[in-house]
């Protein structure tokens, strides 16, 4: 991570801070990959599993947001300490957001079960973007780790095609709905957790823009991807 300082305890307190945060990644992680499997499968069980594990997501996130707070405080640290740790603070609401997301497909993939959605609808189609969320989310963390900076500019590239597959799933529902009305509210059901994937796909994307922030400074959140592919060339 960050550059050894004078302070042995200042290291140690940024290495906690640190590996709390990896440790949240993974269990947003999981949540995700059981929040794919629970809808890929119709698995009450794997959705359950999903939402067991929110409160512990959301428990973490407060410890971590407490840490960061601690030592600000105590360090009152600047320049690129202070990027790091605000860097940190936001990064960790987007995963406990992608948890929350992740929580929003187990409980409609519950919905559907119990409902009676035509299996005729292209359901299987989201575990292509689910997958790729996941994936995205993952290399995301190993970016953050090390802080690198042209992964995290790859980062930025790949969610627009997570956004290109919300695109075509809606496109194709719309097509179910028009051609068979009775479609309608199942297919409203797949949309919402279509749009679940699509914001954990934009999640992943804030925390690669975070790193490029933490090393180089510079914040690219409404700079388009060409002009940062560019900056970060230079």
């Amino acid at each position: 991570m960050p550059d050894k300082h004078l302070s042995s305890q200042f290291d140690a307190d940024l290495n906690n801070i640190s590996s709390h945060v990896m440790e949240l990644g993974g269990l947003v992680e999981s949540q995700i990959r059981q929040a794919v499997y629970a809808l890929s499968q119709f698995s009450p069980e794997a959705a359950d599993d999903v939402l067991s594990t929110e409160n512990k997501v959301n428990s973490l996130e407060v410890e971590i947001d407490r840490e960061i707070a601690s030592i600000i405080g105590r360090r009152q640290p600047t320049a690129g300490d202070l990027r790091l740790l605000m860097a940190m603070s936001k990064t960790t609401a987007n995963l406990e957001r992608v948890g929350d997301e992740a929580a929003k497909i187990a409980r409609m993939v519950k919905s559907i079960i119990a409902g009676t959605t035509p299996r005729s609808l292209p359901s299987t189609d989201l575990r292509v973007s689910a997958e790729m969320a996941s994936g995205l989310l993952r290399k995301a963390l190993d970016a953050f780790a090390r802080l690198d900076v042209p992964m995290a500019v790859s980062i930025l590239r790949e969610d627009s095609d997570i956004d290109k597959e919300f695109d075509g799933f809606v496109r194709k529902l719309i097509t179910y709905m028009m051609e068979d009305p009775r479609t309608i509210s199942a297919s409203l059901d797949l949309l919402f957790i279509a749009k679940a994937i699509e914001r954990i796909g934009d999640h992943s994307k804030n925390i690669a823009e975070f790193i490029i922030y933490i090393v180089k400074g510079e914040d690219v959140r409404h700079i388009p991807l060409a002009d940062v592919e560019s900056s970060m060339s230079k």
